[in-house]
């Protein structure tokens, strides 16, 4: 009887480990929903890229979608047409799955890298770190990303894009 109670007690266990780390992933997307909605504002990229302008404000679309399963997050430079073959339209997909908050960032450089998201103790960060990436890195791929809520009208997001050369570029949007 013995051994039954002890693999009852470390099932159990693994059960509630389980339990809590999906209750993380989802208090993370769920935090991640609260951004719904249309964003604008700067951009400024570190070190500067010769062939990238930020005297533009970038517009950010957040929306909940597929019954409140996935969220879809877009970008674009203000006052650009939606045309993808002449402008930048990344798509980026947060969801949660096996228990983690994951992030797809569909990239205009042909790449797809896969993040993994956890909220801050304070509730006000998400951050992701790389998991993977698919599609071709030749061009490079986005790395590293941190949602910032500072209240219900204002948030920061900060992008890691690694260039060929491993080269990392960050970019911040208030």
């Amino acid at each position: 009887m013995k051994p039954f109670r002890f693999a009852h007690l470390v099932l159990l266990m693994a059960l509630s480990t389980a339990a809590l780390a999906q209750s993380d992933a989802q208090k993370s997307f769920d935090q991640m929903k609260t951004l719904a909605g249309s964003w604008e504002g700067p951009v400024t990229v570190d070190p500067p890229q010769p062939d990238m302008s930020t005297d533009n404000p970038i517009n950010v679309s957040m929306r909940v979608t597929s019954r409140g399963n996935a969220v879809v997050h877009e970008m674009q430079e203000s006052g650009t047409p939606l045309d993808p073959t002449r402008y930048d339209h990344p798509v980026t997909m947060f969801f949660v799955d096996d228990g983690r908050l994951i992030l797809t960032h569909y990239c205009d450089a042909g790449s797809r890298p896969r993040m993994t998201g956890k909220v801050s103790p304070d509730g006000k960060t998400v951050e992701f770190e790389f998991l993977d990436v698919s599609g071709g890195t030749k061009y490079g791929h986005m790395h590293h990303a941190v949602f910032t809520i500072i209240d219900a009208n204002h948030h920061t997001e900060d992008w890691t894009y690694i260039m060929p050369g491993e080269k990392p570029m960050h970019a911040h949007m208030d």
